[in-house]
């Protein structure tokens, strides 16, 4: 049985997004996304907490992601984390951690105060974006055949 891994993130496109294909023709996007945490610190007054992820998306979604995600663009994630270890030619161990995007939800543009959504004829139809299980296994997939331990 797995364990729970499940994960909502919200936050802001530090930058464009970079998509790249496998050997077998699976589109990858990563994408950076900045999550901004307010609180009040013990003297009353509010600060301002940023913390950074990279999300990756696989397949349609992953060019969805890259044909709509602009820098600045509100994004909610949700997805799963998944972490990657490898060691360096000195032996010295490193880990990175991503989130993998299941579900991916697009804030509309705002311009003149007036909200816009970015729509093109390509994104109209979603009805060919494949489900989050169907994602997660292209997924783990393209992890198997990536991933060097």
């Amino acid at each position: 049985m797995n364990n729970l891994n499940s994960t909502i993130v919200e936050g802001n496109a530090v930058r464009k997004p970079e998509i790249r294909k496998t050997p077998k023709g699976t589109s990858i996007c990563t994408l950076p996304l900045a999550v901004n945490r307010y609180y009040k610190n013990s003297s009353g007054s509010y600060e301002e907490e940023v913390s950074y992820f990279d999300v990756e998306s696989y397949g349609k979604l992953a060019e969805f992601c890259a044909s709509l995600a602009d820098k600045g663009r509100g994004i909610r994630v949700v997805g799963r984390l998944k972490q990657n270890r490898w060691k360096s030619s000195d032996g010295k161990s490193y880990s990175k951690v991503y989130i993998i995007a299941e579900h991916l939800e697009f804030k509309p543009v705002k311009k003149n105060g007036i909200s816009q959504e970015k729509t093109q004829s390509k994104d109209a139809d979603l009805s060919e974006i494949p489900s989050p299980e169907e994602q997660l296994a292209e997924a783990h997939q393209v992890l198997a055949e990536e991933t060097v331990f």
